[in-house]
């Protein structure tokens, strides 16, 4: 019995200890959220011998925008059939620069790729890329390039 009482008074002690009244120190204000600070795509390291890539500027795109740009194989009726490349941004409100990086090897012998592109605000797509065709599977500048608004 004497082992039951020191149990039972080691509890009554330690719930003692966690019923403490003293007061919990005042935790700081969470910071107010600062503006997001978009920044620029960084430019990729130098050009692997084993892949080609269309480089340009996206023009239009306003700041906060999500940009997507693919670079697909389309079938004869216009549809996409086969994804080849694609990027994805964030507009700056500025000349966007890219660099699309594809494989030579995966570009398709007499077949139609077409260099496309979307941007979307809030889920809710708002320009688009008039379709560009690549013809050959080789590094190119395009150049720039304008988004219309989306339909």
């Amino acid at each position: 019995m004497h082992h039951r009482a020191l149990v039972v008074l080691s509890l009554a002690a330690l719930l003692a200890a966690c019923g403490s009244d003293r007061p919990k120190p005042e935790q700081a204000p969470p910071p107010a959220p600062a503006k997001a600070v978009v920044k620029p795509p960084e430019t990729p390291g130098p050009l692997p011998a084993y892949q080609r890539e269309l480089t340009g500027t996206l023009l239009e795109v306003p700041p906060g925008a999500k940009v997507e740009l693919a670079l697909l194989v389309i079938d004869e009726r216009g549809r996409p059939q086969r994804l080849l490349a694609s990027e994805t941004f964030t507009g700056t409100g500025q000349a966007l620069p890219y660099h699309l990086r594809f494989n030579p090897e995966a570009f398709p012998a007499g077949a139609r790729v077409e260099l496309r592109g979307r941007a979307s605000q809030s889920g809710q797509l708002i320009l688009h890329l008039p379709p560009r065709l690549v013809a050959q599977a080789e590094t190119q500048a395009i150049g720039p390039l304008r988004f219309e608004k989306a339909p």
